[in-house]
């Protein structure tokens, strides 16, 4: 019995040590980086370079996800307005019947984006991915990222981390209900964003050949 007792309390502990360290994770994570997260265009330097991140453009039960048409709604309007000259659209392209920049290319296009003005990253499997990848392979140390705001801390967050001067732009965000598993993961997600950068330094999978973009 008082082993059992001894075996509750460990338990208890551990899981509100864990719980606490991704409490303090993520307010590290937002706190480091909310300055730089934008709403109004207006803010942004003109002809800059966007690193637009990858998410399915469909959800699990096949209808169209708000995440993925609303970050491209946003990256259409600022290369209409002039804001953005060329976009770097990065995810994931695990199979051939799975391509997030593919996806995101066509979106583009029919929004009126010229395929000339859009580079694909096939290899963004994560936002570390996307980020990394961003400066080492295309060139691009100053950035405007877009995404939604939940997700724009953590990419933000990982491009200090690697000494780029970047802002995100962030895109409309979908109701609660429908966004809140986004969310949850979203959370673990920043405490495993601070593992990777600071304890296990874990790198890109794929890097490769430089492809430097020039504007």
């Amino acid at each position: 019995m008082i082993f059992l007792k001894k075996v509750l309390r460990g338990g208890v502990f551990l899981l509100i040590s864990i719980l606490l360290f991704v409490l303090l994770t993520n307010l590290w994570v937002v706190k480091s980086t909310q300055a730089e997260v934008l709403t109004d265009f207006e803010l942004l330097p003109d002809s800059g370079v966007a690193l637009v991140l990858g998410t399915s453009h469909r959800l699990i039960n096949g209808t169209p996800n708000p995440f993925f048409h609303n970050r491209m709604a946003k990256a259409a309007q600022l290369y209409k307005e002039g804001k953005v000259v060329h976009f770097i659209l990065s995810g994931d392209n695990r199979t051939k019947y799975y391509n997030e920049p593919m996806e995101m290319q066509k979106a583009l296009i029919k929004l009126g984006v010229p395929a000339e003005s859009i580079t694909l990253d096939y290899a963004g499997l994560r936002t570390l991915d996307s980020i990394v990848r961003c400066k080492e392979i295309f060139g691009q140390s100053r950035i405007t990222i877009i995404t939604q705001p939940f997700h724009s801390y953590r990419a933000l967050f990982i491009s200090k981390y690697y000494d780029m001067q970047a802002v995100a732009l962030v895109a409309e965000e979908p109701n609660m209900e429908r966004a809140l598993p986004v969310y949850v993961r979203e959370y673990l997600a920043r405490t495993k964003a601070i593992l990777d950068l600071y304890i296990l330094g874990t790198t890109p999978k794929h890097l490769g050949n430089k492809e430097p973009i020039g504007v």
